[in-house]
């Protein structure tokens, strides 16, 4: 027999009357806030950022994906942005959107989940349903959230409070998939957490997965983004060798996609960038080791997708002597530096871990993207160059690190002298003189491994 407790939040989401808080408005929470109200629920944004709840009490959005128009009667009524986590006070959903990144020693950084669920705790109310959207290593919740919050509260998990884990997945840009479109999946700690759960957000997406465990949810999401590290690290490994025995890796990838099973395509490019791919894959790596099972595998397609920075740098070297011009001397423009095409986000990007690279290698350095104002590099604000057939001309090489769609790649490539191309954009350009990753001939000079 259900608790009164689970059967009163029930009827409250049945009703569509819970009250929901958000903690952490960055690229996953903001979106899931929005999608929230947009449903009709009564929702805080919780955010430490001053600047950011100022710019949405504006009716401003940061968020690429998330329009101004989005905002637009939704902030001061559904969705309130807050700085005070006191408002937890009024809320039966708890929603946690927090950063899950790696310390410099590529170890798990959950510090910030840590710092929520600490300052959350003295906030909640009884019949609290709490969900943590932040990826992290398998084992989290039932480790650093669901004992914290019975220790200093007194409480039992499924009784006097539930908790869940349902991972984010988001793809930032995309035209075909969002919040509302993409299968949900969940995992509670008990049974009555996962049907609070499941009927929360079933309340308001089109496809919910339940799993038996927060372990498991969580373990997935982890699965998700390493098959893809250890994809692209393959395929990064074999542009080199395509390079080297002759042939075409965007002929060889294009053929082979063809097929109409068993195979999905991969694509090469100047490393892996973003808040997934380069970092859930040693989440699961350091857990694994914890238990003695070291994932070796995984370990070296990272390896393999970090190096390849490096790689880029040393073939635009060797493309440089080859014209006559040492690289300490040379004048480079990275055309992008997000980490993928067509958004603003600069988070592990390889662009900006190449752009390190050249200017330790000498190189005058500067870049031109149509998303990104600026970014800091050693607390040195690095502004973006605009983008026109003077500044193509003024380099010794463009290197094309990121592919959007606005950029005029033909204009690109009549007026630069030697454009290096890490992402096969230029090729349905003519002319000019354009060396594509992945192409034979080319002289590249470097290996990468």
């Amino acid at each position: 027999m259900k608790e009164v407790g689970i059967l009163q939040l029930m009827e409250k989401i049945t009703k569509g009357t819970v009250k929901v808080a958000v903690i952490g408005l960055g690229y996953v929470g903001l979106p899931m806030a929005v999608e929230m109200a947009q449903a009709g629920y009564d929702v805080y944004g919780v955010d430490s950022d001053p600047v950011k709840v100022a710019k949405l009490l504006q009716g401003k959005s940061y968020i690429i994906d998330i329009g101004d128009d989005a905002l637009e009667g939704l902030i001061g009524q559904q969705l309130r942005p807050v700085t005070d986590i006191k408002v937890l006070e009024h809320a039966d959903i708890v929603v946690i959107c927090v950063p899950t990144p790696l310390t410099d020693g590529h170890q798990p950084d959950t510090s910030y989940i840590e710092t929520a669920i600490d300052q959350a705790i003295p906030h909640l109310r009884r019949q609290t349903l709490l969900i943590l959207e932040s990826t992290t290593y398998p084992g989290t919740t039932e480790e650093l959230i669901r004992p914290v919050i019975e220790q200093r509260r007194g409480w039992t998990v499924g009784k006097d409070f539930y908790v869940c884990f349902s991972p984010e997945r988001v793809d930032p840009g995309s035209i075909h998939f969002n919040i509302r479109n993409t299968p949900k999946v969940i995992g509670g700690c008990t049974p009555d957490c996962l049907a609070a759960g499941v009927g929360f957000y079933g309340s308001f997406l089109d496809q919910i997965v339940p799993v038996s465990s927060t372990t498991v949810a969580e373990a997935a999401k982890l699965f998700e983004n390493t098959f893809r590290s250890v994809n692209i690290g393959m395929v990064n490994e074999l542009t080199a060798a395509c390079e080297k025995i002759g042939i075409n890796i965007w002929e060889v990838l294009d053929a082979a996609a063809t097929k109409p099973f068993g195979y999905m395509p991969f694509y090469p490019g100047p490393g892996i960038g973003g808040h997934c791919i380069p970092v859930d894959p040693l989440y699961l790596s350091w857990k694994s080791e914890q238990h003695g099972f070291p994932l070796e595998f995984v370990d070296l397609a990272d390896r393999m997708n970090r190096r390849m920075p490096l790689y880029i740098a040393e073939r635009i070297e060797a493309m440089l002597a080859q014209k006559g011009k040492a690289i300490n001397k040379a004048k480079i423009i990275l055309a992008g530096v997000a980490y993928k095409k067509d958004i603003d986000d600069v988070r592990e990007s390889p662009a900006l871990v190449l752009f390190e690279h050249l200017i330790k290698m000498g190189a005058s350095v500067s870049f031109t993207d149509p998303y990104v104002s600026s970014f800091k590099l050693n607390g040195e604000a690095i502004p973006s160059r605009t983008t026109n057939a003077q500044l193509w001309e003024s380099a010794d090489i463009v290197v094309i690190t990121t592919d959007h769609s606005v950029v005029d790649y033909q204009q690109l490539v009549d007026h630069a002298p030697l454009v290096f191309d890490t992402r096969n954009a230029t090729a349905h350009c003519t002319g000019g003189h354009v060396v594509i990753l992945g192409h034979p001939g080319d002289g590249g000079g470097a290996a990468v491994g």
